[in-house]
């Protein structure tokens, strides 16, 4: 049997509350790994990936001879890598006769691999073949752009598959509100032809447009390069349906006798006792009667003297 080993200190709590499954997902890490053979254009890929994933990528150098992706019993590799490392995608570069500059992305749920594509790398130009204004670098860690051109990624099964992909990989954290002034890069993806996209790596300039939102520019500062697609392996539907899975949001709870009107907006109905206003005290009843009795006795005051005065008179 297993042994089920628990957390002794706080410090390894921690750790894996933070690997532990949430609701709303924070930035996934990649995992950077270098194939049997690797050429010097696929290496400067790998390292240039890195550079753009600084903060939010690990990157291992050494050879790994058992990693096969689409081969069976060639994912334990990956596995173990991914469980070690808590990254949920990964790159995996190898260069082989058959399949040159190959690069493979992928994603993993719960440490086990979900989905596959596999592209080749052509007409790569690194950061250092492009030049440009270093002020418009753009900031390690900030929020890209990600620009998808071409009716292909909506069409073709393949090139929709890779956009997913390359969508968790570039897109960093999950935000709700974005600073205009903090978007400093944009990564756009050209889908050439059904089985090519061209990736390029641009700065953006803000500049005046006399109104409040800025006009913008793109400087190509690099990476830029060609994937061309070759294999590709979708999740099955149990494992797809697993990782859709949400928690369900408990209902909101109804308020009573509250509606909305389209012309009076919420309207509410209120609901009052009946009031016996018989058996009501009044506050002041004593101050009530000796006004009364001094209007009688103006009123009885009034009534002797003008009859005297009309016995007088007479």
């Amino acid at each position: 049997m297993m042994e089920i080993r628990t957390p002794k200190t706080g410090k390894a709590k921690r750790v894996l509350e933070k690997r532990a499954p949430k609701l709303v997902e924070t930035g996934k890490k990649t995992l950077i790994l270098h194939g049997t053979k690797t050429s010097a254009t696929l290496s400067s890929v790998l390292m240039e990936l890195y550079r753009l994933k600084k903060g939010g990528a690990i990157r291992y150098s050494r050879r790994n001879e058992n990693i096969r992706p689409f081969e069976s019993g060639g994912e334990t590799s990956l596995e173990f890598f991914s469980q070690k490392t808590d990254c949920s995608i990964f790159v995996y570069g190898s260069h082989t006769k058959k399949r040159p500059d190959n690069l493979v992305l992928g994603r993993m749920y719960d440490h086990q691999v979900y989905d596959l594509i596999e592209v080749g790398i052509e007409n790569f130009k690194s950061l250092l073949a492009f030049s440009y204004d270093k002020k418009f670098a753009p900031h390690e860690g900030s929020k890209p752009f990600i620009c998808f051109t071409g009716e292909g990624f909506e069409n073709v099964p393949e090139l929709k598959h890779l956009k997913e992909v390359l969508t968790d990989l570039f897109r960093g954290e999950v935000v709700d509100n974005l600073n205009l002034t903090g978007l400093d890069r944009a990564y756009v993806c050209s889908a050439i032809s059904p089985t090519k996209v061209f990736l390029t790596h641009c700065a953006l300039k803000l500049k005046k447009s006399g109104s409040i939102v800025p006009r913008m520019e793109l400087v190509e500062v690099g990476p830029s390069m060609d994937l061309v697609i070759r294999r590709n392996r979708l999740p099955n539907d149990s494992l797809m349906k697993e990782a859709m899975r949400t928690s369900k949001d408990k209902p909101k709870k109804k308020v009573k006798n509250v509606d909305q009107d389209a012309v009076l907006g919420k309207t509410g109905k209120i609901y009052m006792p009946d009031q016996k206003l018989g058996d009501m005290k009044l506050l002041d009843k004593s101050k009530g009667l000796k006004r009364e009795r001094k209007e009688a006795k103006l009123k009885h005051k009034e009534e002797t003297v003008s009859k005297k005065m009309k016995e007088s008179s007479e």
